[in-house]
């Protein structure tokens, strides 16, 4: 039966076979666990909804990309770049998102049926969580077949 955990499990494995990220974790946004024993960079699932059609079932799905933000102790002269990586924080995080994307658009998993339709959005965030966090939240549609039968 191909469904929920299809689709969550597909993300999972692929994010857990990225040797960028440390740790994924699914569920309500405010369970994510950001305590001192979490390894970063974490991806976090979030099912939103679902459309149940005739032939397909539509996942509504946001994933949080996040890393801890370092401060410098040194005062900088760059105002642009600050003196933390926040900006490679987002650089990188923005990176992962996209290839998750990517992925659902063309590679493997869309070969599984583990499909994006319409548009992807990416919202970056910097300031949402403690622990100085930063990074991006992805939410898109997944399409997959509807195969429950009427008997």
């Amino acid at each position: 039966m191909i469904g929920f955990y299809y689709i969550v499990n597909g993300i999972k494995e692929f994010l857990k076979s990225t040797e960028m990220i440390k740790t994924v974790t699914i569920g309500d946004i405010s369970k994510i666990d950001l305590d001192k024993q979490t390894i970063f960079p974490l991806v976090h699932i979030t099912p939103n909804n679902a459309q149940l059609q005739e032939n397909l079932v539509i996942l509504n799905v946001s994933v949080f990309f996040m890393d801890i933000v370092d401060e410098s102790k040194t005062e900088s002269i760059n105002s642009f770049d600050g003196n933390d990586n926040e900006l490679d924080v987002l650089n990188t995080q923005l990176h992962l998102a996209n290839r998750l994307v990517v992925e659902m658009m063309r590679g493997q998993m869309y070969s599984e049926q583990i499909q994006i339709i319409g548009t992807p959005n990416a919202e970056p965030f910097t300031e949402r969580f403690t622990n100085n966090l930063a990074g991006w939240t992805v939410t898109f549609d997944v399409q997959i077949p509807n195969d429950m039968t009427i008997c």
